[in-house]
């Protein structure tokens, strides 16, 4: 998910909680960042601070709106009611006023992008990464064009991965964004369904150099191979 706020103790304290319980977190600083990043990469939810130092959020809300179907939520201390209607006005699916409380803030970012995924997320996009090629309408996967014969899961955990490529994804954020359940975090399975995958992949078990082991960290999926 991408948090844009320019509170640098706000957003530091934020992301840290968010992360602790899977989530994969960027951070932007300014609006004109924020939407920047937002319309580069495909994220599940934009947190969006309603009070940004070069621009305001109802403006960056309105052009993500008219330009991407992601779920915002916006964040700020403008709490009335005619300042909570601007913000769904201007197109943000909810409201949250500060002080924030992290369980609810990681109860209504999961609502919105369950009701996201259900009913008005983004039609699924085909995804290539280096001689990698899925398509999650079919749930298909090829390599060099060769077909890969995945499980659901295994499928599940390699879009996850093919979609944050380059980046390293923690076991916990990888069953969050696979399963959309942080309560299976601890299910260590993942590393048998990975060993599985480089196989299928024709990855080098012992010296893996398309899905990667990160010591201490998790694993990330190769751009280029």
């Amino acid at each position: 998910m991408l948090l844009v706020e320019d509170d640098e103790r706000l957003a530091t304290l934020t992301a840290r909680y968010l992360e602790s319980h899977g989530l994969l977190v960027t951070l932007a600083r300014s609006a004109n960042e924020g939407e920047a990043e937002a319309l580069q990469r495909q994220y599940d939810c934009v947190l969006l601070d309603l009070m940004l130092p070069d621009r305001g959020g109802l403006a960056v809300c309105r052009s993500l709106r008219a330009r991407v179907d992601v779920p915002i939520i916006m964040v700020t201390a403008l709490g009335e009611d005619a300042d909570i209607v601007l913000g769904l006005e201007a197109g943000a699916d909810d409201y949250i006023p500060k002080p924030l409380s992290g369980r609810t803030l990681l109860a209504r970012i999961r609502a919105v992008v369950r009701r996201a995924r259900g009913m008005t997320g983004p039609p699924l996009r085909r995804l290539e990464v280096g001689k990698l090629a899925l398509d999650p309408m079919t749930m298909t996967a090829s390599r060099d064009g060769k077909a890969l014969d995945l499980t659901p899961y295994e499928f599940a955990i390699l879009r996850v991965l093919a979609e944050h490529a380059g980046r390293v994804l923690s076991r916990e954020q990888i069953l969050d964004l696979a399963k959309g359940g942080a309560e299976l975090s601890f299910d260590r399975s993942i590393d048998a369904h990975v060993s599985r995958l480089r196989t299928k992949l024709g990855d080098d078990a012992r010296h893996p150099q398309l899905l990667k082991t990160i010591r201490g960290s998790g694993y990330m999926l190769s751009r280029d191979r």
